[in-house]
């Protein structure tokens, strides 16, 4: 271990970094950089496993700061460490327009960042999400190829949202031991004392939910050190309550809200360099102190090296798995067996809920592809996400693929991201489409990062039915759909279905959600088409383009929407209907192609179990709507699109009154 005095100066490097960039900036939280500097530069100088000069080698440990307004700790040792691209320049211009060195850490902006955190807790359960992915993969490859631990950072804020306690349950539950979280104890929040508003007993609760867990003088070298080893040795997750002093070494703003989230000043930063005995200019570290550190970032070279070896010396077969899986390839043939299925669909023109359509389009996917790891919080049987491939994950036996998240849709969603951001996996869930409302932080998260988690949200309208408007989503999708990078599918039948199910899997830069319904639905595609058609976002379903009427519909309504053409041919009116099962996608094709499917009807009606926001863009302000206005209603479900008229006769009065 280093000397007590090499550990204070290399401390002290993060704390001076960060209060000189939170004050250059006039903005940002130095208080936990400075306080929790001591458990940084024990886990980073001695236990960590990661290589600067390769930072996606596959069998790093994982670091997440989940407390992500303490982001300049992160930013400091990443430069520290020698990180190529996280330069003293960018330390310079910290929460700068076109920085790495954002207000929080983004993923993606630049390497050692493992995830985008900010929103407290989420960081707790995307480590939970990562340890579950390094559990997987290692009964899969091999402790050989996958064995390391993740560590996490977090505060008060992270363990008071309760997506925290919906993550640290399932840790325990699962005993992933290889799991690490120091907890940042200083007592302080925004506001003042955590006492203002809370005096839970973390250690008690994290106890009650099987964790490991040890108490440290959050400031002793050598007591981080020993229980750090004791977590190693531990059969649960740890949680490491360190008692710190938060803004450490700034003399008259230590240990107060006053140093949490705002810039120390001028005077406070320069008796703390008196304090600390500091005699530098700001963003200056000594060559002593910046060697140990980079010292400390070669320290795992040769472990890596050593992986590598053992890579190489891998069966070809389990080796080329294994670099396919960490590329994000899929298995060669994918597209093929999904054509092969649409084939089938074609020939036998399936009457189905969309829920089931999702289920067999899962089964051949499941088969073909032994990355995806499925879910439901609760709701397998509803949700159909559980295959024959899908035996259930367990405390004991992850050899399966199946995770049952239990009711805990905010901690799943999030721990979904941690699994696709370590690698190696291909995350699904299921869901109520009502309750895409508990997951939406994690999937804005997963649509700013621009990462593959698949959620399939089924019950998604009015359909439902009996269980009345708690659970009948009328705004969900809407609110899903204006989403940035996210891609909404609502597909109308078992031959969409499948294609939105083909997009989303080979759509790795992007989050997807499948709206599916409880209610049978006619088979709208009869016909196979090579094509995926729904790549498209919107494409005529029937009809020409000179019609008078243009039906525009997706989901569900795709059937109401054939059936009123059916009727408005029968009275002479030219009708076509065109299928939106991903207006994200449609909105980004070219602009030809966008005018050939609005089209030039002097009529044009969009049709869907839900409110209308969204709709004008197909057709227009003076376009007429069949839809909901108001929440829904507790009945079988015919009669509660009958009570609200989403029908075919009130498309057909919609269109003949345009006429008029």
């Amino acid at each position: 271990m280093i000397s007590r005095e090499q550990h204070d100066r290399m401390a002290n490097a993060i704390r001076f970094l960060a209060m000189d960039a939170v004050e250059k900036a006039n903005s940002g939280h130095p208080g936990l950089p400075m306080g929790m500097a001591d458990v940084a530069t024990v886990l980073f100088s001695k236990y960590l496993r990661f290589d600067p000069k390769n930072p996606r080698w596959p069998d790093r440990d994982r670091f997440v700061l989940s407390a992500g307004h303490g982001s300049m700790l992160l930013y400091s040792v990443l430069y520290l460490t020698g990180y190529p691209d996280m330069t003293v320049e960018e330390l310079t211009r910290f929460r700068q327009l076109g920085s790495k060195t954002a207000g929080h850490p983004e993923y993606g902006h630049a390497t050692g960042i493992e995830t985008t955190t900010g929103p407290l807790g989420q960081g707790i359960a995307n480590a939970v999400g990562m340890a579950i992915a390094e559990r997987k993969l290692r009964e899969e490859f091999g402790s050989d190829l996958q064995e390391h631990h993740t560590y996490a950072m977090c505060g008060d804020g992270c363990l008071m949202e309760g997506i925290s306690h919906e993550a640290i349950a399932l840790a325990g539950h699962l005993k992933l031991n290889k799991l690490i979280l120091f907890w940042d104890n200083n007592s302080i929040t925004i506001d003042g004392a955590v006492s203002l508003s809370d005096s839970t007993d973390q250690v008690a609760r994290f106890k009650a939910v099987h964790w490991n867990t040890i108490e440290v003088d959050g400031h002793d070298q050598a007591a981080i050190a020993a229980a750090i080893e004791a977590a190693h040795k531990s059969d649960r997750p740890t949680m490491i309550a360190c008692k710190t002093i938060i803004g450490f070494g700034a003399p008259n703003k230590q240990g107060t809200h006053k140093v949490h989230g705002s810039p120390l000043g001028a005077e406070e930063i320069a008796a703390t360099r008196v304090a600390l005995n500091w005699p530098y200019e700001p963003f200056v570290i000594p060559n002593d102190v910046l060697a140990d550190w980079r010292t400390a970032g070669e320290r795992s070279v040769g472990t890596r090296e050593a992986w590598e070896g053992r890579l190489a010396a891998t069966e070809a077969g389990k080796k080329g798995e294994f670099i396919r899986r960490f590329a994000g390839e899929l298995p060669v043939g994918f597209d093929a067996a999904i054509s092969d299925y649409k084939k089938k669909l074609a020939e036998t023109k399936p009457t189905l809920a969309t829920r089931k359509a999702s289920e067999d389009a899962l089964e051949i996917i499941n088969g073909f592809i032994p990355e995806t790891i499925g879910g439901s919080a609760d709701l397998t049987p509803s949700n159909n996400t559980k295959t024959s491939q899908m035996k259930s994950i367990t405390p004991t036996d992850f050899s399966g693929r199946y995770m049952h998240w239990g009711i805990r849709e905010h901690g799943m969603a999030a721990a979904m991201n941690g699994i696709t951001l370590h690698g190696g996996l291909i995350p699904y869930s299921g869901g109520f489409m009502i309750f895409s409302d508990y997951c939406r932080p994690p999937l804005r998260l997963a649509a700013l990062m621009g990462i593959r988690a698949i959620h399939v949200l089924t019950h998604d309208s009015i359909g439902v039915g009996e269980d009345g408007p708690t659970h009948q989503p009328v705004e969900q999708v809407a609110s899903l759909r204006a989403i940035p990078n996210f891609m909404l599918f609502r597909p109308a039948d078992a031959t969409e279905t499948a294609e939105c199910w083909q997009i989303a899997i080979k759509t790795a830069n992007r989050p997807s959600g499948l709206a599916l319904t409880r209610q049978n639905l006619l088979a709208a595609r009869t016909e196979y088409s090579e094509k995926n058609l729904c790549e498209l976002g919107a494409y005529t379903l029937a009809g020409n383009a000179d019609a008078k009427v243009t039906i525009f519909a997706s989901g569900s309504e795709v059937e109401l929407a054939v059936a009123a053409r059916t009727e408005l041919e029968g009275k002479g009116i030219s009708t076509r209907v065109v299928s939106v099962p991903c207006t994200e996608l449609f909105f980004e094709q070219p602009d030809a192609y966008r005018k050939e499917v609005l089209g030039t009807s002097p009529v044009k009606i969009a049709v869907e179990a839900g409110v209308r926001e969204g709709w004008d863009a197909f057709v227009g302000p003076e376009g007429a709507f069949i839809g909901m206005k108001s929440f829904g209603a507790s009945a079988p479900y015919k009669d509660v699109y009958n009570h609200f008229g989403i029908t075919k006769e009130a498309v057909v009065a919609a269109a003949e009154a345009k006429l008029s």
